[in-house]
């Protein structure tokens, strides 16, 4: 019996809220806090694993961050990650983005 990874499924919804939340904070971006804050209802997640999924979006070039070296990050979209959220471009492995039903 395969066994799901948890884990990583959590880690991958959590990129794709985070991309969404995101989106909707256009074109101004949001603070960490405000992230945290929209996503502790749906998936349980620390500041910690936040600011890591924050940064791996970052590597992908989905979210441009600022304020790294302070206290409060603060987060982006980039044009790829608009295209990504839009479903305009495919989807590489790493984030739970839902198929498109439309």
């Amino acid at each position: 019996m395969i066994k799901p990874d948890l884990d990583k499924a959590r880690r991958e919804t959590s990129r794709w809220l985070i991309l969404q939340c995101l989106d909707c904070a256009r074109p101004l971006g949001a603070g960490e806090a405000l992230l945290l804050s929209a996503l502790t209802d749906t998936v349980p997640i620390t500041q910690l694993e936040m600011r890591r999924e924050l940064d791996y979006l970052h590597e992908r070039d989905l979210v441009e961050l600022s304020g790294r070296s302070g206290p409060q990050w603060h987060a982006k979209l980039t044009r790829h990650g608009v295209d990504i959220v839009e479903y305009t471009v495919d989807m590489q492995p790493g984030i739970a983005r839902p198929q498109k039903y439309w």
